[in-house]
């Protein structure tokens, strides 16, 4: 099975005030510690779905071995970057997708095979549980791909999820991590300074 990892990170972080692509996380902009998570994984392409037109942001992604998605429908919500990314795994003749977010600092390689092995022959949706919620990260089989195209404006994968009744989920707790107001980035930033100090 041929999976592809799309990284949803079009967003304009209108919460926290500044792009949250950026902060830093690891020693590294978040953007780009999520993105090598991803290479890490199984998957075996992985697109990252942008605004464009920031070069600092382009930057985070030198050298990573992914396919640049921009995304010029971005101000339309979510929804158009899922239909981008999802268009751009059929292009490359996937059977899956795992979309991701580019908001949830504890996103692994690990995470990512956990749902990729949870996939069978027939799944449709695989989902991560927590906060008690199914979400994303989470796969869809190619049968499933028509109806994420079908998306529109802020609706995010949630509510294709939630339309399957027989999705597998994989236990996650640490998604309800994610980084949205500048309370969530000050962790974040002090999180990351106390585990790579800098001199």
């Amino acid at each position: 099975m041929r999976v592809a990892a799309v990284m949803l990170a079009a967003g304009e972080s209108r919460r926290l005030g500044r792009p949250k692509q950026l902060l830093l996380y690891r020693g590294q902009p978040l953007l780009r510690a999520l993105a090598s998570e991803a290479c890490a994984s199984r998957c075996d392409r992985v697109g990252v779905v942008i605004r464009g037109g920031d070069p600092r942001i382009d930057a985070c992604l030198d050298g990573l071995k992914v396919h640049v998605i921009v995304n010029p429908d971005w101000a339309e919500g979510m929804a158009s970057s899922i239909r981008r990314g999802v268009a751009w795994a059929d292009r490359e003749a996937c059977d899956a997708v795992l979309l991701l977010v580019g908001d949830q600092p504890a996103l692994t390689a690990t995470h990512m095979d956990d749902l990729v092995a949870a996939c069978r022959s027939g799944t449709r949706v695989v989902a991560s549980r927590y906060g008690g919620t199914s979400g994303v990260p989470a796969l869809f089989g190619r049968s499933m791909f028509a109806a994420l195209l079908e998306l529109r404006g802020a609706e995010g994968a949630k509510a294709v999820i939630r339309a399957v009744e027989d999705a597998t989920v994989v236990n996650w707790p640490q998604g309800a991590l994610d980084v949205d107001t500048p309370a969530d980035a000050a962790r974040l930033i002090d999180q990351s300074l106390s585990r790579f100090p800098r001199f």
